[in-house]
């Protein structure tokens, strides 16, 4: 594909550490060039304590925006001078506008969960989930599910350091989704997690479990697997994680983590141009068509 760079090309950045795995650089350099904007993205390895000088970069240079990611995206919400509702709540910011040297701060996890679960069909209002984790995917989805209508999120996480990360975002969610019920339990609680599977219409795996090398491995009993539950998870390497293999073979409908990157990713694409990100035919030339 012809690649053009010129005098008046507006940048875009990730910025984190590591960043030299990421495929946001080939996935919204594609889309820019697909639909004529005059952009460029390039990935920047920045450490915490550098953030503040990274974003001072993006308002001497005029850059657009961009994406933050780990370790940052805590760090990054502190420095900015507007915060979405929902980056407000979980205190994250993994999108950035930069509206003339005012930088506003999205997280768009939730976003792209939300739209997954469109794209197979499924809306989140009304809804009861069960969100196994506490950490940053998983609060974005509690948050954004409790911000968009779910009757009730259930979230399940050991007892560690991301426990008292779950019981603050319930207190947030008391007071900006007052008529969402916000139940939190232990993972560890076997029976609890079973009964509150029952009684779902939706559950997500929003931990690290099933990931490589960790893939073959799944939180779920598949006994507690029912045909009419929605079934997600956050992992999207490997494309299918055992939980989802499972959901298969019990015939619920899924919602694979990669759908859940790409639809995260066509929003901030959105934020920062207006446009709907050219997703069908990314989809095209990533798979080699």
């Amino acid at each position: 594909m012809e690649t053009w760079i010129s005098g008046t090309t507006g940048l875009l950045c990730l910025l984190g550490s590591p960043v030299g795995h990421s495929g946001s650089p080939a996935m919204y350099n594609f889309s820019f060039q697909k639909q004529k904007i005059d952009a460029a993205y390039l990935a920047f390895d920045v450490k915490k304590d550098q953030m503040p000088q990274a974003l001072d970069a993006m308002r001497l240079f005029k850059m657009r925006g961009g994406n933050i990611t780990m370790p940052c995206k805590n760090v990054a919400a502190t420095l900015m001078d507007e915060l979405s509702p929902a980056a407000k709540i979980i205190g994250a910011v993994n999108v950035v506008v930069n509206d003339h040297g005012k930088l506003i701060g999205h997280i768009t996890d939730g976003i792209g969960f939300v739209r997954n679960l469109k794209e197979h069909g499924v809306a989140i209002k009304d809804k009861r989930l069960v969100v196994l984790g506490a950490g940053g995917a998983a609060t974005a989805i509690q948050v954004q599910a409790a911000l968009d209508g779910a009757r009730q999120v259930t979230i399940f996480n050991r007892q560690d350091e991301f426990y008292p990360r779950a019981e603050a975002t319930a207190k947030k969610l008391a007071k900006a989704a007052p008529d969402v019920e916000v139940v939190i339990e232990h993972l560890e609680a076997a029976d609890k997690l079973k009964a509150a599977i029952a009684a779902a219409d939706i559950l997500v795996n929003a931990t690290t479990v099933g990931m490589k090398p960790n893939d073959g491995e799944s939180l779920v009993n598949p006994d507690f697997i029912r045909q009419d539950l929605v079934v997600a998870d956050t992992v999207y390497n490997p494309l299918k994680t055992k939980l989802i293999e499972d959901a298969e073979k019990i015939g619920a409908k899924v919602a694979p983590g990669k759908g859940m990157l790409l639809w995260q990713g066509a929003a901030g694409y959105k934020l920062w141009t207006g446009q709907d990100m050219p997703v069908k035919a990314y989809q095209a030339f990533e798979a080699g068509q």
